[in-house]
């Protein structure tokens, strides 16, 4: 397939563009569900003169409906975009970068999707999908399986299909950590528990705060309760997990200007798991927490990382240089510029 792409953009380079537009609105069409003209002009940057003329094809094509309320896409038009999953990610290169990080960091598997997740809730959505297909794509009945929160793994929950063939009746979720203090449908218990019932699975929740003082903490971790749910995180054979920028998170858990100045001192440029890594992926700063620790980290069998946007680049860079991950799912704007961080740190005869 790559071939005759290769072949098609050498001999008909405004054909393939054209596809690319088409193949571009259909897919968010359908990611949308139901949308107006003029909203999916501004999410795709095009005028609604331009996109009202390719939607009018695409209509005309039986591949998507107007209706008063909006525009979604018909039973052909989803059986297209399956059938030109492959092609689609040709098309865009995707593989191609895909293929690149996964071989720079030594990963099993690295899923791009088309867009930037900063800029398009849509392509929010598309990733989370991505994440949702690659978790089930690694579970197994009477799986553990520990995440942590954020927006994009509450996407990866709301995409989770809830008509699996088989119920995970015996597999269990749990929040790889405690609490943030912001919006609940963000925190990893909501998640966890949303993944749960959408698969059929179980879950148990950590009732405690993310971040802990001394005390709170051994005071915590006399609890027989408190001690029985984080054995079971421990134990988990799947960690699922977003990549934060190490300054937002400081803002996020609402850090004092000491802490903050320290970890910014330390060349902090990425979190996860309560953990602030530097450029090099080395731990610099943690934070004291219950739930999962680095030991866990490294001994987990599967170990997915899911985080867009081109912002997010060097952050999911230094994690991916930590060393611990299996699975990415990334988005186009992170992947290129992961690449081009690639290509820098390439000796100059390559």
């Amino acid at each position: 397939m790559r071939k005759i792409i290769e072949i098609q953009k050498q001999l008909l380079p405004d054909l393939m563009d054209i596809l690319k537009t088409r193949y571009t609105i259909l897919h968010q069409i359908m990611l949308s569900e139901l949308i107006g003209r003029r909203t999916l002009a501004a999410s795709l940057h095009m005028t609604e003169r331009v996109l009202r003329a390719e939607t009018d094809l695409l209509k005309a094509q039986g591949l998507i409906e107007i209706e008063s309320s909006g525009m979604k896409v018909s039973e052909a038009g989803r059986s297209l975009l399956e059938q030109m999953g492959p092609m689609a990610k040709e098309l865009f290169g995707l593989n191609e970068l895909g293929e690149k990080i996964r071989h720079a960091y030594g990963l099993q598997k690295v899923v791009v999707v088309p867009g930037d997740c900063e800029n398009s809730p849509l392509t929010k959505r598309d990733l989370g999908r991505a994440g949702a297909k690659a978790l089930l794509g690694v579970m197994n009945q009477e799986d553990t399986v520990a995440v942590t929160g954020g927006s994009t793994l509450a996407a990866v929950a709301e995409e989770l299909n809830p008509q699996v063939s088989v119920p995970m009746k015996n597999s269990w979720f749990v929040p790889a950590r405690g609490g943030l203090g912001e919006s609940m449908e963000f925190q990893a218990n909501t998640i966890a528990s949303t993944m749960a019932k959408r698969v059929g699975a179980q879950y148990r929740l950590l009732h405690v705060p993310d971040l802990l003082s001394d005390d709170a903490y051994q005071s915590l971790v006399q609890d027989r309760n408190i001690q029985e749910i984080v054995q079971v995180i421990r134990q988990c054979r799947i960690i699922m997990h977003g990549i934060g920028d190490a300054m937002e998170m400081t803002r996020r858990r609402r850090l004092d200007l000491s802490t903050v100045q320290d970890i910014q001192k330390e060349g902090a440029v990425a979190e996860s798991f309560g953990y602030y890594f530097n450029e090099q992926g080395e731990v610099v700063h943690r934070m004291l927490t219950l739930g999962l620790r680095l030991e866990d980290i490294m001994r987990t069998e599967i170990v997915i990382g899911i985080a867009g946007g081109r912002d997010k680049a060097d952050a999911i860079h230094s994690v991916l240089k930590f060393g611990h991950e299996n699975i990415l799912v990334t988005d186009e704007a992170a992947a290129i510029e992961i690449c081009r961080r690639i290509d820098e740190q390439l000796p100059e005869s390559h």
